[in-house]
C-alpha cells in the first residue's frame, strides 16, 4: 500500500514537472514557439564573420525574426561565392507592415520588396563584433538579387558603407599609390631645395617691402585725399542742388511755354475770332487789289487821264525850257518884252546855211 502511494506521487510529480517545463519553454519563447513563420533567403557577398545562428532580423529596430541557417554557394555567373542566409520572420509582425490588413505575410513581403526593401549587415556591438540583419526600405541604393527558390522569398541585399569602403580599399594598387606619393615628395623636395623657390621668396620679400612703403605713403596722403574728397562731395552736392533748382526753373518755364502754346493754339484755331478777322481782312485786301487792278488797266479812264496829264506836263516843261533858253540869250527881254524877230531856230539856221555856201 505504501509502495503504490509512492508510485502515484512520483507519477504526479513527473507530470507536473513536464507541464511546468513546457510552460516555461513557451513563456521563454514569448509565445512565439508555435507561431507561423515566413522563411526568406538573403544572399550576401564577402565576409559575414560575426553573424551567427539566431541573430536577430530587425526592421527599423523592431525584431521580426531570426537567422535560421547560413550556407555557402558558388556562383558561376560572377565566378565568386555567395552566402545564402535563411531567416524565419513572424507572419504576424510582417502583416503589420502590409498596406492592407487582408494581405497575407507573403504578399506583404512581396509588396515591400517592390517598394525597395533590402537587407544589410549591421554590427550589434563593437566589443563582441556580432552582426545582425537590418531590413529597411532603400530604393535609392543598388540592390543585389540572385534568384529565389520556389519555397522561399528572396530579399535583395545591399552592402554597407564599411563594406563599400573595404571593397574600394581592396581595389587600390597600394604599391603604385606609394610610388606616386614618393615621386610627389621627391618633386616637392626638389622644388623646396631649388633656387627658384629662394628667388621667389626674395621677390616676395621685395614686393612686401614695396607694399609696406606704398602703404606708408598712402597713409601720409590719405588725410589730404579724404579732405579733398569731402570737399568734392560738398561741391558735388551743391552743384546737384543748383541743378535741381535749374531743373525746377526749366520745369516752370516748360509749364509756362505749354500754357502759351495752348493759348496760341486757341488763338490760331479756325473758329477763333482773330482768325476770322484776319480772313475778313484778307478778303477786303483781295477785293481792294482787284479794284486797283481794274482802275490801273490800260483801258481805264484813270490811266487815260493820267496819260493826258503827263502830255500836258511834257508840253509845259518844253515851253519852260524854251523860255529859259530865250532868257539865257536875251536877258533884256525881261525889260523890253519879246520882239518880232524871227525865231531863234530860224535865225541860227540861216547863218549856218550861208556858211555852208
Amino acid at each position: 500500500m505504501k509502495r503504490r502511494a509512492s508510485a502515484t506521487t512520483i507519477g504526479i510529480f513527473v507530470v507536473v514537472g513536464l507541464v511546468l517545463l513546457v510552460t516555461g519553454v513557451i513563456l521563454a519563447g514569448g509565445g512565439r514557439l508555435f507561431a507561423h513563420k515566413e522563411r526568406v533567403v538573403m544572399h550576401f557577398t564577402g565576409s559575414i564573420f560575426g553573424l551567427q545562428l539566431g541573430a536577430p532580423v530587425v526592421f527599423r529596430g523592431v525584431r521580426l525574426g531570426s537567422v535560421s541557417s547560413i550556407g555557402l554557394k558558388y556562383d558561376k555567373g560572377s565566378d565568386d561565392f555567395t552566402i545564402p542566409v535563411v531567416a524565419e520572420l513572424e507572419s504576424a509582425s510582417i502583416r503589420g507592415l502590409a498596406e492592407s490588413k487582408s494581405d497575407s505575410s507573403a504578399d506583404a513581403l512581396v509588396a515591400l520588396v517592390d517598394r525597395g526593401l533590402t537587407a544589410q549587415l549591421s554590427m550589434q556591438s563593437l566589443l563582441t563584433g556580432q552582426l545582425y540583419v537590418d531590413l529597411d526600405l532603400r530604393p535609392q541604393k543598388p540592390a543585389v538579387q540572385h534568384g529565389k527558390p520556389d519555397d522561399m522569398l528572396e530579399i535583395p541585399t545591399t552592402a554597407t558603407a564599411i563594406q563599400n569602403l573595404k571593397n574600394q580599399f581592396d581595389g587600390l594598387d597600394l604599391r603604385r599609390l606609394f610610388d606616386d606619393v614618393s615621386a610627389i615628395a621627391a618633386s616637392a623636395r626638389a622644388v623646396v631645395a631649388g633656387p627658384q623657390l629662394k628667388k621667389a621668396m626674395d621677390d616676395l620679400a621685395v614686393i612686401t617691402d614695396h607694399l609696406r612703403k606704398l602703404s606708408e605713403r598712402m597713409e601720409v596722403r590719405f588725410d589730404p585725399l579724404m579732405d579733398t574728397a569731402s570737399k568734392t562731395l560738398v561741391d558735388a552736392r551743391s552743384a546737384a542742388n543748383r541743378v535741381g533748382t535749374a531743373a525746377d526753373d526749366v520745369s516752370g518755364t516748360a509749364r509756362r511755354l505749354g500754357g502759351t502754346a495752348d493759348h496760341v493754339s486757341a488763338l490760331v484755331a479756325p473758329d477763333s475770332a482773330v482768325v476770322q478777322k484776319l480772313q475778313r481782312t484778307m478778303d477786303d485786301l483781295a477785293k481792294m487789289a482787284d479794284s486797283l487792278q481794274r482802275q490801273t488797266g490800260e483801258d481805264a479812264m484813270l490811266m487815260q487821264n493820267a496819260n493826258q496829264a503827263l502830255q500836258d506836263v511834257s508840253r509845259a516843261a518844253r515851253a519852260l525850257r524854251e523860255l529859259a533858253d530865250l532868257l539865257e540869250r536875251h536877258p533884256e527881254a525881261l525889260l523890253r518884252g519879246r520882239s518880232q524877230a524871227p525865231a531863234p531856230e530860224a535865225a541860227e539856221a540861216k547863218p549856218a546855211a550861208g556858211a555852208k555856201r
